[in-house]
């Protein structure tokens, strides 16, 4: 099991950072092309082709993946189910997309969502292949599907920008990427959708997938009513801005954490039955998930200035203030997402729905108030980060009952990530001072942090680096071993 937790926790890992590599490239080319307006329209479209994704999966991939049972019956059932919501949706969003266009005064806006939201339609058959990977913990098929698809779309994207397509761009590199990724894996995946509907399996993976639908469209539409208020409240600028500035600390978390946590979620729900077990699962994926994701998120946070100013360019500084909070709330992802991920594996996704209710209501509450009361965009985005620190403590609430881990255990084995990102970020930010070229910094604060975080684990045998360092020996040795064999 641990091998081929670590083979799989590899694979999600060089999936996501090559993912993010290139995609960081590509956008960075496209936002030198395009227009914050561009970015900002996007963004709006995003909002419903997000809460139709998940409406179309339904929390039922997650319950392909959870499930001991689960079938080649089971995937086809998921399929035709996820098939019929997505033609729906399409339909419903192709008929409302003139009243869109009109509702933010952008004219151009209806025939791009009409042509964005047919990732809908892919992303039924995308979902149940991406189920069948994480259960059979063969990460390496979505590797090679995420590359491919990430280098074809950016190409399409860069190529349309250049000759002039503006917000078509963004609209064929975003559809272009779904259906790449989805006939990449067809290609490896031997999983193919029957004429094969079990009405009592798709009421039972029901049951535990609806919990999590619920879940997912408080989650998706919280975060993308943030995007239409500020389309409305403030204009598509300020969301192309806000919209920049989350973009890439996001992609940063994603793979870091995103690639700990869909392993843990398989790893888990393997061995749900020995309770042991799972707590030092779910412990281990909580340290070293934090000990990777803070100092890098505290580093970015540390360089955004320059790296904005000399990646996307001057146009873009506006951005920086929202990358930075959104740096600094994503460096509590590993908190969220491993007590998320440990209840969904044990089965529990009615707990998940609660904790999704109570969060939203609070994170409602504070973005109504900073965007309708006091009317700043800044506040409203720091807001998020109050929203992450609060929510810190409510995920990790009912692990105690459910997997014996408490938030005081929690906060004690996040601790050596949290003052040693503090303590090395202290060390680089006089780098800063310096009046260096933008490149210049952000080299020498990166290595400045990094040696001094690099440094204190060693000299404080801090727990996480000793981990990876073991793993990694192991990993080598048994390379030489079967070699050598």
């Amino acid at each position: 099991m641990k091998r081929r937790t670590v083979s799989a926790l590899l694979w999600k890992f060089f999936e996501r950072g090559g993912r993010a590599v290139i995609e960081l490239v590509v956008q960075v080319v496209m936002a030198r092309l395009l227009a914050p307006d561009d970015f900002g329209a996007l963004a709006i479209m995003l909002v419903f082709v997000n809460v139709g994704n998940v409406i179309v999966q339904s929390g039922l991939n997650t319950a392909l993946v959870q499930s001991s049972e689960a079938d080649e019956g089971d995937f086809s059932t998921v399929f035709w189910m996820s098939l019929a919501v997505s033609a729906v949706l399409y339909a419903a969003v192709f008929l409302a997309a003139p009243a869109v266009a009109a509702f933010y005064h952008m004219g151009h806006l209806a025939w791009p969502l009409r042509a964005l939201a047919l990732v809908l339609v892919v992303n039924a058959y995308n979902a149940v292949q991406v189920a069948w990977v994480q259960r059979e913990l063969e990460f390496r098929k979505v590797f090679t599907a995420t590359v491919a698809s990430v280098v074809a779309s950016g190409a399409v994207g860069i190529a349309a920008a250049i000759a002039g397509a503006g917000l078509w761009a963004l609209v064929a590199q975003q559809l272009s990427y779904q259906i790449v990724n989805c006939l990449v894996l067809a290609a490896q995946v031997p999983w193919r959708p029957h004429l094969v509907f079990r009405v009592s399996r798709a009421c039972e993976l029901f049951s535990f997938g609806w919990k999590l639908l619920a879940s997912g469209l408080l989650d998706t539409g919280y975060r993308s009513l943030s995007d239409l208020v500020i389309g409305k409240q403030f204009s598509a600028s300020q969301l192309g801005y806000v919209s920049q500035g989350n973009r890439y600390p996001q992609a940063l978390g994603s793979v870091l954490d995103g690639a700990i946590q869909p392993v843990m979620l398989s790893a888990v729900s393997r061995v749900q039955d020995d309770l042991s077990y799972v707590r030092r699962l779910v412990r281990r994926a909580l340290k070293t998930s934090c000990y990777l994701v803070m100092p890098c998120m505290t580093l970015f946070a540390l360089c955004a200035e320059p790296l904005v100013r000399m990646l996307l360019g001057e146009q873009w500084l506006p951005c920086v203030f929202f990358m930075q909070v959104y740096c600094l709330t994503y460096a509590l992802l590993p908190i969220h997402t491993t007590n998320l991920q440990a209840l969904n594996a044990m089965g529990r996704s009615d707990l998940f729905l609660k904790l999704e209710l109570v969060k939203k209501a609070y994170g409602v509450a504070f973005l109504l108030v900073t965007a309708f009361v006091l009317q700043d965009v800044y506040l409203m985005v720091g807001s998020y980060l109050v929203t992450g620190v609060i929510s810190t403590f409510v995920n990790a609430y009912p692990s105690k009952r459910v997997v014996g881990y408490s938030y005081a255990e929690q906060l004690r084995d996040i601790a050596p990530g949290v003052a040693l990102s503090a303590a090395s970020a202290a060390l680089a930010w006089p780098v800063s001072l310096f009046a260096l070229p933008d490149a210049a910094t952000i080299i020498l604060q990166a290595l400045v942090m990094g040696a001094a975080y690099l440094g204190l684990s060693r000299l404080l045998r801090v727990e996480a680096l000793e981990y990876l360092l073991a793993t990694a020996r192991e990993i080598v040795a048994g390379r030489k071993h079967r070699a050598e064999g």
